[in-house]
């Protein structure tokens, strides 16, 4: 233990990955202290936050011994056990969110039901626990059929898209619990982010556009282009709505289908998320800002865009490791991009960072983004 004596309020992080990381940036301004509970000391934020403890999300009394001082508790992931969220509430730590909005996030079934019960627009959809009631689904809504693992899946894993019986029992092969989705003819994917304090104040960023290449997120355009205002205003009245029913504190990340029928919620997330990461230089209150007042209960502050156009997109780890070498490059060909890399060993398909991009034209905002990103991990001209 060390003997660490922290002089501001000291905000608990179970998760020490990107997210925690990123949120550090914005505790040093607000003069908020950052504890992470890290499962080993090489782990991304593990490396940049002096508090940091070492101990496994899923032991209670791991969770009990890091969330002791501690005047929030809030997460860097999904993944720690409901009933552990709700001990610690029990035992007088104010937990953000709590477990009974967390749930929507790690159980697709839970969040389906709920939503479904408040009116959010959704896929049809069914909890299933045999290939013959994925046909019957299927007779009902058609061929292709979206198999999703109930709990734990992200970026893609965890989630089938099955033409045929055949391909559903492979799905149930892997042994996870498994719900079924109408498979949604969207025209593009859409994301708006929100946050919501313990009083209940509100605000919704931007609606952006998130591009998507083997079920990764590797682009973000701010605000989403050619959006109508009414659908915008709609996908920002949808998060809010989400976030008060379901008691969010903190961040709520919405993802969304839109399609020719209108907007479609597809996923949940309660905590900072890659498609806010654009907020850091492009928003007057980066994410991890707000993140971090949400769960203090302090006034939210103002989500306005800084540029008319902002791009974010993705550093996914190549074969070659050496990426410091390809700073040069990029940091005098355009001193306007702004580099963020999360200290994690590259690995090919891995998320290890990420580039911004701002302006007021879109298509050359992009280009400038892709540019930076292609040369960072490749070391090629785009």
């Amino acid at each position: 233990m060390s003997s660490f004596h922290p002089i501001g309020p000291v905000v608990g992080i179970v998760g020490a990955g990107q997210l925690a990381r990123m949120t550090q940036q914005a505790a040093i301004a607000l003069g908020v202290e950052l504890r992470v509970l890290a499962g080993a000391p090489d782990e991304s934020a593990a490396r940049v936050i002096v508090d940091t403890r070492i101990g496994d999300y899923r032991d209670l009394d791991d969770l009990r011994d890091f969330a002791k001082g501690c005047d929030a508790i809030t997460f860097d992931h999904e993944h720690v056990p409901t009933e552990h969220i709700r001990a610690l509430a029990v035992g007088g730590h104010a937990v953000h969110p709590g477990a009974d909005a967390l749930v929507h996030a790690q159980d697709k079934a839970v969040m389906r039901e709920r939503l479904t019960a408040i009116g959010v627009p959704c896929p049809a959809w069914a909890r299933v626990a045999s290939v013959a009631d994925v046909s019957r689904f299927a007779d009902e809504n058609g061929w292709p059929v979206v198999l999703k693992a109930v709990r734990g899946g992200y970026d893609g894993r965890g989630v089938w898209v099955c033409e045929t019986a055949a391909e559903a029992e492979e799905a149930f092969a892997t042994g996870v619990e498994l719900m079924a989705e109408a498979f949604v003819p969207f025209e593009r994917e859409l994301a708006v982010l929100v946050a919501r304090s313990p009083h209940g104040q509100g605000v919704s960023y931007p609606v952006v556009e998130t591009v998507q290449q083997d079920g990764i997120c590797v682009e973000v355009l701010a605000p989403a282009p050619r959006l109508d205002a009414e659908d915008a205003a709609q996908a920002q009245r949808i998060g809010l709505k989400i976030a008060q029913e379901l008691g969010v504190t903190g961040l709520l990340a919405v993802e969304m289908f839109q399609t020719a029928r209108g907007l479609v919620v597809n996923e949940l997330a309660m905590r900072p998320h890659n498609s806010g990461h654009w907020t850091i230089e492009g928003s007057t209150t980066s994410q991890f800002e707000q993140h971090l007042r949400a769960v203090l209960d302090l006034p939210l502050g103002s989500p306005k865009m800084t540029a008319q156009v902002v791009v974010m997109a993705n550093l996914l780890g190549g074969d070659d490791p050496e990426l410091f070498k390809r700073y040069e490059h990029v940091m005098a060909h355009d001193p306007g991009i702004k580099l963020h890399f999360y200290g994690k060993q590259v690995r090919p398909g891995r998320k290890i960072g990420h580039v911004t991009a701002l302006g007021s034209n879109l298509d050359d905002v992009r280009a400038r983004a892709r540019h930076a990103a292609v040369y960072l991990t490749t070391g090629e001209y785009t």
